[in-house]
């Protein structure tokens, strides 16, 4: 890929024409800098950021792209929080700028950059709120996206977000049946912006619902059940999963009365978001979870591994979800009767997702706290 390609990659424009959008699960200073997040849009048709934890804490573990900012903050007597604030704000206040164009031509529902709020408040509401009010505060763009888990004390929190005329992009979410709060969260979000005065097509939000952990982990048990039916089922619930998700997204936002009051006042629906898009078994397609999932008014967040391998062996057929409900049912009721206790599955999931943003938010202030030392003033080096 270099700099003088400017015409877009079939496969993706083709992803895209399907009313899927492209999204980037990576950011870097470096990568901004570079032109790269530019490139990828000119010719990768990405059309918004999401990062996590996980992601800050990569980028700022490599490289030297942080360490006049790390050197600045040191001298001013900033703490760790406040530098992790300052740089990772920075970075995607940055990123938001570079996507503004695409922010402009889609009228607000692309060209987005999601920021996530601390990972160690997942279980309280109240900071929660108070957090993403302060992200939205200090990053200052109207393209940004508050990320917020939708563990049971977020919920609320996305409600209130959301009715003070925040956008959001709600992360961590596992289940069908989870997601089916979220959206009532959504609703209920809605319904008090519009009671305080916000205009609700300014509103935006998207729903991440995670597909590959949820492979993972079932493919383990049914591989610990060991019968053929039960092997015969390895690689089909993230899919089927997130099919399903699909389908109630479709019932609250096409067909919903409760939507259908507030589209009057100018909602938008919550998009469904396809995340943990990245393969991890080397058995499967490492484009599954992209190809699988293609239907209108859905988002797919890739690292750039899996952006490249499908810009270069993947497959559009056309929509791949919208058909596909009454068997994603039937992988599930498969699974239920191949002894899969599901609910202890999505659990897991979502406790195994909270404690790794958990660690790397840690490491991350670990690593800055070394940073910050080793560039305070009078520190040798």
């Amino acid at each position: 890929m270099t700099s003088q390609t400017t015409a877009q990659n079939e496969v993706l424009a083709a992803l895209s024409a399907q009313g899927v959008s492209v999204w980037l699960d990576d950011l870097s200073r470096e990568r901004i800098e570079s032109g790269n997040l530019a490139e990828l849009i000119a010719t990768r048709s990405v059309v918004g950021v999401t990062t996590n934890p996980s992601i800050f804490q990569a980028a700022l573990s490599k490289g030297h792209a942080y360490d006049a900012q790390v050197r600045e903050l040191a001298a001013g007597g900033a703490d760790v929080e406040e530098t992790i604030l300052a740089v990772t704000t920075d970075d995607v206040r940055s990123a938001c700028d570079v996507l503004a164009p695409v922010y402009e031509a889609t009228g607000g529902l692309d060209g987005r950059v999601s920021i996530e709020v601390d990972p160690r408040l997942a279980h309280a509401t109240d900071e929660t709120v108070a957090q993403a009010l302060e992200l939205w505060r200090v990053v200052d763009r109207p393209n940004l996206f508050i990320k917020i888990p939708a563990t049971m004390a977020g919920l609320p929190a996305i409600a209130r977000v959301i009715g003070e005329g925040i956008s959001v992009n709600v992360t961590l979410i596992f289940s069908v049946e989870r997601y089916e709060r979220v959206i009532e969260s959504y609703l209920d979000g809605l319904t008090a912006a519009k009671a305080a005065g916000h205009d609700l097509s300014k509103i935006h939000s998207v729903a991440s619902f995670f597909v590959s952990r949820v492979d993972t982990e079932i493919d383990a048990r049914l591989e610990e059940i060991g019968t053929d039916a039960a092997l015969a089922l390895r690689g089909k619930a993230g899919v089927a999963n997130a099919r399903l998700a699909y389908d109630s997204y479709r019932k609250a936002f096409e067909s919903g009365a409760r939507f259908e009051q507030l589209a009057e006042a100018g909602a938008l629906p919550q998009r469904a978001l396809w995340a943990s898009t990245g393969v991890k078994n080397p058995e499967y397609s490492d484009t599954m979870y992209v190809t699988e999932l293609v239907a209108p008014n859905t988002v797919n967040t890739m690292p750039e591994k899996t952006l490249e391998a499908v810009a270069d062996h993947g497959e559009i057929t056309g929509d791949t979800v919208t058909g596909n409900i009454a068997a994603a049912q039937q992988v599930f009721d498969a699974l239920a009767s191949a002894g899969i206790d599901l609910p202890d599955v999505f659990r897991k999931l979502e406790e195994e997702g909270l404690e790794k943003f958990e660690a790397s938010w840690n490491e991350l202030l670990t690593a800055t706290s070394e940073q910050l030392t080793a560039h305070a003033p009078g520190a040798e080096g």
